[in-house]
């Protein structure tokens, strides 16, 4: 992968530059982005993304299939690093800092955790699966082990459905049930951010409506960027839309004020149906 910075200091503070159809609110930044511009070979998949994203809140991306909205999520912890012929070019800060300025991926990746499309448990128990981040940053005490277990559990709205099977299959719970221990897993780690791609796109309707609850209960403590194909769902859950299209930002504002007094015509025509 190749990463260009921008002359920015690795220091940075305030709000990143708005383009057309972005409104600049009163909100706290935890990420600033600034034209950031990814390529995959010759192929360039974001042109000049801006945007900030608000601590505490959570951000829905929305847009056709292959309008780059996936490609921005993993831009946020650096997962496209793992794309040979990678090309990024731009700026993310995070608390003051622009992340393609470190090598230290791995600190990044505690700081902003990600839930998957998919369930992505290990084929081990259930509590294995939630200490492993833990243990693998050296935590062995088991008092404290239990403790993290628990609280993550219990965060992720599912401590009360598993307490009494801790040490049976993660892979034995229902797809719902497993998607929550990978949001588990996420929260062990502590993150100040938590990136979901599609997170409910596998589930059925009563196991959406509790990972739905539990994202609007967990922007108390996080700041959660999701991408979802489903506008109804960005309506029912985030306080910030970004509408992507052809890896644009064509428009970035209040969910409400998307879905309601739209300024673009292509929001429009995307939100009412007319696409995509």
């Amino acid at each position: 992968m190749t990463t260009t910075v921008t002359e920015k200091s690795q220091k940075k503070t305030g709000k990143a530059f708005l383009k057309v159809g972005q409104e600049d609110t009163a909100g706290a930044s935890k990420i600033s982005v600034s034209d950031l511009n990814l390529f995959y070979g010759e192929k360039q998949a974001l042109f000049g993304v801006t945007l900030d994203i608000e601590e505490k809140k959570v951000t829905a991306l929305i847009g056709p299939s292959g309008c780059g909205k996936s490609t921005f999520l993993r831009t946020l912890n650096r997962m496209n690093d793992l794309i040979d012929g990678v090309k990024i070019a731009g700026d993310i800060i995070i608390d003051g800092e622009n992340i393609y300025s470190s090598n230290d991926v791995i600190k990044l990746r505690t700081r902003v955790g990600m839930v998957f499309q998919k369930p992505n448990l290990f084929p081990m128990s259930i509590y294995d699966n939630v200490a492993y981040g833990p243990r693998m940053q050296g935590i062995k005490n088991k008092k404290e082990l239990n403790k993290i277990v628990e609280e993550s559990l219990r965060g992720a709205a599912i401590w009360d459905e598993v307490k009494d099977r801790l040490k049976t299959s993660a892979l034995g719970l229902s797809g719902g049930q497993q998607q929550r221990v990978c949001i588990a897993r996420a929260i062990a780690m502590k993150p100040d951010v938590i990136l979901m791609d599609e997170p409910t796109s596998a589930l059925d309707p009563i196991s959406t409506l509790k990972v739905e609850e539990l994202i609007t209960k967990m922007k108390k403590d996080y700041t959660i960027v999701i991408v979802t194909h489903n506008m109804q769902q960005a309506a029912r859950i985030s306080d910030k839309t970004a509408f992507f299209l052809n890896g644009e930002v064509v428009e970035y504002d209040e969910t409400n004020k998307i879905f309601s007094t739209p300024r673009d015509q292509r929001t429009e025509d995307y939100v009412t149906g007319r696409f995509g």
